[in-house]
């Protein structure tokens, strides 16, 4: 496949290039990063079709047309929507990125990634650096998906760009998605684990199972245990996994929750026990790190009875 897939790291390249450029002569302001609420560098564009907002057209993965980068175009799709099979010697758990991105991102409604390379590269808070698009996947391979990078130069790696490529197809740099909003709850509820339990088991067992384990990855996937993300992921803080939680949950019924019982389901999801992310110590090296990270210190206190919510929730 290398032959196929060798022009996209030369297009990111170029496409970065040119986006931090205008960094450099545009006013730089501080934004929320779609799934991560962390620190993003963007530019304050001219008013121009980039900075306005565009219509969610993305190309179908039906018609993608022949030549060179098809191959490696359907090859990131399917990397996409079943990862934890397509790329499991990289993946530690039993999710895929369609878990949280529905229709390998092709969703409008749920975590949409159709334009997310007109995010990249951008600042991260969390790493306390600019990131690329092929840093930001290997994020997510070893936090969500508990797993291991991709080398750099992988047929993975360059056959996920290449899709998030093509889906992004038409969504110029610095462009408003107004699809692409956050599953982040501002203000999140002193919730309670206890009716928490009670609301999964009304309305979470069909899909997650009663221990959590998951029924499928795409439409049931693990939120707790060997085979779900860690506690380094995004949706392992209490805003983004209420968030989550309101935005698109239950299926076919998003939004009819209420922040207290999004709030109390997060906090019973978040107490029980995951993966542990062995590198909290480096995140948010510059400072900001939020005190919503459910990690195995909190997820003890929850258990014995000390958790300070007020404290927990307090920057969010």
């Amino acid at each position: 496949m290398k032959p196929i897939v060798a022009g996209v790291a030369g297009t990111v390249l170029l496409a970065g290039a040119i986006f931090v450029g205008t960094i450099v002569s545009d006013k730089i302001s501080v934004d929320s990063n779609v799934g991560e609420q962390e620190a993003t560098v963007q530019t304050q564009l001219p008013t121009t079709a980039a900075a306005q907002s565009v219509v969610y057209a993305p190309p179908s993965i039906e018609e993608v047309p022949d030549g060179p980068m098809k191959e490696a175009i359907l090859y990131g799709y399917e990397l996409v929507n079943n990862t934890h099979v397509a790329a499991d010697e990289y993946v530690g758990n039993q999710l895929s990125c369609t878990s949280c991105h529905a229709g390998a991102g092709y969703d409008e409604q749920t975590s949409s990634l159709v334009g997310v390379m007109a995010n990249y590269p951008q600042y991260i808070g969390r790493s306390g650096s600019i990131v690329t698009i092929e840093e930001r996947i290997n994020g997510c391979m070893v936090r969500s998906m508990n797993g291991k990078k991709f080398e750099m130069n992988s047929d993975e790696l360059e056959a996920m760009v290449a899709y998030f490529a093509y889906i992004s197809e038409g969504v110029p740099i610095g462009a408003k998605r107004e699809w692409a909003g956050t599953s982040d709850m501002k203000n999140v509820p002193i919730p309670n684990v206890a009716d928490g339990e009670e609301l999964y088991a009304q309305s979470c067992i069909a899909c997650h199972a009663a221990d959590g384990s998951g029924t499928d990855a795409n439409t049931g996937p693990a939120l707790w245990g060997g085979n779900s993300f860690n506690d380094g992921a995004g949706m392992a803080r209490m805003s983004k996994m209420a968030g989550y939680i309101q935005n698109n949950m239950p299926i076919g019924a998003a939004g009819t929750l209420t922040d207290q019982e999004a709030s109390d389901l997060a906090a019973f999801i978040l107490s029980q026990d995951r993966p542990e992310w062995a590198n909290h110590d480096k995140d948010w090296p510059k400072g900001g790190r939020p005190n919503d990270i459910m990690d195995k210190e909190k997820r003890e206190q929850i258990k014995n009875g000390t958790i300070d919510w007020e404290k927990v929730l307090s920057t969010n």
